[in-house]
This record gives C-alpha cells, sequence and structure tokens, in this order.
C-alpha cells in the first residue's frame, strides 16, 4: 500500500530546505553561532511551525537560540518571499539537543570496555 503523504509534510519539507538557506545566511550575517535545521514540525493548519536546530558548538547554543528568536520575524519575511504560501507560519525556534545526548551515549559506550576490564581486574585480584 502506497504511503500518503500530506500537504503539512510537503509544506514543512519545504520550509526546511529553504530556512537552512536562511538561516545559514542570517548566522553568518549577524556573528551568530552556527547552526543547522534538522526538522520542522507544523500545526495542522499551518499557523505555526517549530523549527529544530542543533548548534555546531553545544556550548554556544543559548547565544545562537537568542538569535534566532530574535530575528523569526525577519526570517518569516524572508521566507514568505521564497516560497508561494498564502499564508507563511509563524516560526517557533527550539533546540534539538538529540545529537548532544546521542554523543554523551557514544561516549559512555566507549568507555564501557575500560570499566568492564577494570571491573574484570579487580575481580580477579579479589580471588
Amino acid at each position: 500500500m502506497p504511503k500518503t503523504f500530506h500537504r503539512t509534510d510537503r509544506v514543512s519539507a519545504q520550509i526546511r530546505r529553504e530556512l537552512g538557506t536562511l538561516v545559514h545566511n542570517a548566522v553568518r550575517e549577524h556573528g551568530l553561532p552556527s547552526v543547522s535545521v534538522s526538522d520542522v514540525e507544523i500545526t495542522r493548519d499551518m499557523s505555526h511551525a517549530k523549527i529544530f536546530v542543533t548548534a555546531l558548538m553545544a556550548e554556544r547554543s543559548e547565544e545562537a537560540m537568542k538569535g534566532l528568536k530574535e530575528l523569526a520575524w525577519h526570517l518569516r519575511m524572508e521566507l514568505a518571499r521564497a516560497m508561494k504560501l498564502r499564508h507563511v507560519p509563524e516560526l517557533h525556534f527550539h533546540y534539538d539537543d538529540s545529537v548532544d545526548r546521542g554523543e554523551r551515549i557514544d561516549n559512555l559506550l566507549r568507555d564501557l570496555p575500560d570499566t568492564v576490564a577494570a571491573e574484570k581486574k579487580r575481580e580477579s585480584n579479589e580471588e
């Protein structure tokens, strides 16, 4: 059975592509930390869009989010020029910490063999 695509899915994909370019340019113009648009979720009535972004430097993510929230209105106007929509949704930026969480899990898994080896060594010394 073929997968059905809803208009909101198509619009969110298009917004993600367009905003990727617009955010990249805005970051460079305003001296913000580098960010990348990771996902876009749109409400059914297409009045609001959650824009999830990841920061390349996690320690500067708060600065990046503050700057993007201040530029939301400007980015919405630029998006309206780039897309042919009757109504461009209001943009709400959210930090996507999934990359940070994945990195933390990866580090824990990488350290796991050292922990297991140390535990085995300690057990063998006790015997």
